[in-house]
């Protein structure tokens, strides 16, 4: 793996492909600086070297078009206070301008250019817009495991330019490792924690992980799938008939490659999507008509447990519950508390996507486990076992 440890920056102008798409308020501030701070080490190590950086990154989605809420003047102050030092901006992306101000760029100093976005030919991955981007610099570093999974200008193009100096930084260099931890050189056993709605959003990657872990816990509204394939009654509960089959199938799977599959045996059922409904605890496989399952229960928080902390390897992709609502956060929290266990004595556990990011830097468990993945996304790509564009392109 090329990264920018194998490179002196010094006198060189780098241009760092960076993931600066963050959220902000409706006053456009920034509400949540992560992935800021997330690339610091590398731009870092960079300027430390005697190097200048030209940051490259998209807001939001204009689709090619100047939006003014999608200008990264916006979050100019918040990039140069996580980075502790001055950042000048460019207000185009292309041209004479973009030219000018990185030519005269000294070593130290840092640029950020426009969002990509704006041009139509950063989506289209268009060989062009990528030239006159590689013309601003020396060295070409990838940093944006977010994109990652995207064949855009500035994240697999541009890479053509540099055939001799491209590298990951040293984000994308913790991501990567983290998911080969996961499916290729983590100790055992491996047990892989995947929640969420439903069953076809995450069926490549069961299939993708069948021969890698030891135990697959599967919770959220997809084990009602399985739980109703095996003909127990869900009442209300969430379900894809069309998956059913398939459910089945992955059963097989996992019993032929001895992967032990855990589905809830109890959960806290509702009367009502909401959280003013009354609740119950009930046998998964015996929801009464009218009732739907919206957490895993005691019995299956225990079973839980007395799995995760047996395991050296912990993926955890997706919610138990509906965390969004109070009552029926109990059991996500309850694998929290048991992952946070089983890290503090040796695990590694790595945690990845939208839903179970949202949740653990919410409840306050992001510090409590060993990596939490900046890219939704393309993790879950990589898990499914698909070499993602940013990375193929570095690795050319």
């Amino acid at each position: 793996m090329k990264t920018i440890n194998d490179f002196n920056f010094s006198g060189k102008k780098a241009l760092v492909r960076v993931d600066f798409n963050v959220p902000q308020n409706e006053q456009l501030e920034v509400t949540d600086n992560t992935r800021i701070v997330a690339a610091k080490p590398t731009i870092d190590k960079i300027i430390n070297d005697g190097g200048s950086v030209v940051l490259l990154t998209h807001l939001g989605r204009p689709k090619g078009q100047a939006v003014d809420k999608f200008s990264l003047k916006h979050i100019l102050a918040e990039v140069a206070k996580v980075l502790g030092r001055e950042v000048k901006f460019c207000p185009v992306t292309i041209g004479d301008e973009a030219q000018k101000m990185a030519s005269e760029l000294q070593p130290g100093e840092i640029l950020l250019l426009e969002n990509l976005r704006f041009n139509v030919g950063e989506e289209k991955g268009d060989k062009e817009f990528a030239e006159s981007i590689a013309k601003l610099g020396d060295v070409y570093v990838n940093d944006a495991f977010g994109t990652a999974h995207r064949a855009h200008a500035c994240t697999s193009t541009i890479a053509e330019f540099f055939p001799e100096t491209k590298f990951f930084g040293l984000l994308m260099e913790k991501e990567l490792k983290a998911i080969d931890k996961v499916l290729n050189s983590g100790e055992r056993p491996v047990t892989a924690i995947l929640g969420g709605s439903k069953v076809s959003t995450k069926i490549t990657i069961i299939e993708n992980i069948l021969p890698v872990v030891d135990n697959l816990i599967i919770g959220g509204g997809m084990a009602f799938t399985f739980i109703k394939a095996q003909g127990g009654h869900i009442g209300n509960s969430l379900v894809e008939e069309d998956k059913m089959d398939l459910a089945t199938e992955i059963l097989a799977k996992a019993k032929a490659q001895n992967v032990k599959i855990y589905l809830p045996v109890d959960v806290i059922a509702a009367d009502n999507f909401s959280n003013d409904a009354n609740i119950k605890e009930v046998k998964s496989d015996e929801i009464p008509e009218g009732w739907m399952g919206l957490d895993v229960g005691e019995k299956t928080r225990k079973i839980n447990n007395d799995v995760i902390m047996n395991s050296k390897t912990i993926l955890w992709n997706g919610p138990l519950g509906v965390f969004e609502m109070s009552k029926f956060a109990e059991g996500t929290k309850a694998l929290g508390d048991s992952i946070d266990e089983a890290t503090k004595l040796g695990a590694f556990s790595l945690v990845g996507g939208g839903d179970s990011v949202a949740f653990v830097k919410q409840f306050g468990y992001a510090d409590k486990v060993s990596y939490v993945s900046t890219g939704g996304g393309a993790m879950l790509e990589s898990l499914e076992g698909k070499e993602l564009p940013g990375v193929a392109a570095i690795n050319k």
